[in-house]
């Protein structure tokens, strides 16, 4: 099932993407809210519920109105929060080798993550961004979960039974300032803070079950062979795949768990899969050529990232209308 959330007649809504339309899930069964947080909220008897009217419309039992005009949100557009973690092990390598430093032994140990701006989560359309984003503006290749059950000091073994569906995510990142305030060991903050994609619906675990892979020796969870690649104007820029997880999302789950409450409608991500961002593409062009030509996004740009199985996020990065820079505010 593909849960989306978009909005008519300026409502929020939360609708079943299937047979390449969007039905309110609402008007299919009145038990059901017309929200996702409501419907988060509501656990595992909405799930199902929404789940039978999944089938109804896929068998042709029901042919609820289908929505025509709308736009398409963020799948949870007010998440309760909203953590990135770090679970590709090729991605952290490659960026620690091009900066010429050691592998963090400490990566193998223990999964990390760090919380961001749930008030900034977008869905496909337009990123707004201020001139000091486009001091190395950087999109970032990942897959994200969303909770969807109430629970504390959860074991990996059994974390996955949290998980109420996945989604593509784009980490954006402004580098410069992201840099910046991590030289004082804080951050990323604003290299961060500004916008988090997600999208463009919910897929249910179910769905999935024909992509599952083992997870890696060592690791407990469920784990996923699907394609990841990112295009920017049209060009293949990224490609990798979830099944190079090195920590599950089971596992990210169990820390973020202990001794505090995960909630529904939290967001969690993967981190960025191996080639997933310009910081390391450059980093690994410059590493073997002086002369390679480093890319960052541009206003105007067009980034679409496509999962296997979680379909295809596009953004368009336009740039604010505005002059106000905080990197120009430094003291001497």
């Amino acid at each position: 099932m593909k849960l989306v959330s978009y909005k008519t007649d300026d409502k929020e809504l939360l609708g079943i993407y299937a047979n390449g339309h969007i039905y309110n899930l609402n008007s299919c069964n009145k038990l059901i809210p017309n929200d996702m947080n409501a419907f988060l909220q509501g656990g595992e008897p909405l799930m199902e519920i929404a789940k039978q009217v999944n089938e109804d419309i896929l068998s042709g039992k029901i042919s609820p109105k289908e929505e025509i005009f709308y736009e398409i949100l963020a799948p949870v557009p007010h998440p309760t929060s909203c953590r990135d973690g770090y679970a590709f092990r090729q991605h952290v390598a490659a960026a620690r080798r091009n900066r010429k430093v050691d592998m963090i032994a400490e990566f193998d140990q223990y999964p990390i993550f760090y919380f961001t701006n749930h008030n900034a989560i977008q869905g496909p359309g337009e990123i707004l961004c201020m001139p000091d984003h486009f001091q190395k503006l950087d999109f970032e290749l990942e897959v994200a979960v969303v909770i969807g059950k109430k629970g504390r000091n959860i074991k990996a073994a059994e974390a996955d039974e949290y998980i109420a569906g996945y989604m593509i995510m784009n980490d954006m990142s402004a580098r410069t300032l992201q840099m910046e305030e991590m030289l004082l060991n804080l951050g990323p903050a604003k290299g961060k803070d500004f916008s988090t994609v997600i999208g463009p619906w919910l897929v249910t675990p179910d769905e999935l079950e024909a992509y599952k892979v083992p997870a890696k020796e060592g690791h407990v969870g469920n784990n996923y062979n699907l394609k990841m690649t990112c295009r920017v104007n049209g060009v293949e820029v990224s490609a990798g795949n979830m099944a190079d997880m090195d920590w599950t999302f089971a596992e990210i789950i169990e820390r973020c768990a202990y001794g505090v409450d995960i909630l529904p409608g939290d967001v969690i991500g993967s981190g960025t899969v191996g080639t997933g961002c310009f910081l390391e593409l450059n980093g690994t062009g410059l590493l073997n050529n002086p002369d390679y030509q480093v890319q960052w996004l541009q206003p105007g740009d067009n980034v679409e990232m496509e999962i296997t199985g979680l379909g295809c996020l596009t953004n368009i990065i336009t740039k604010e209308e505005t002059d106000f820079s905080i990197l120009a505010l430094k003291k001497k």
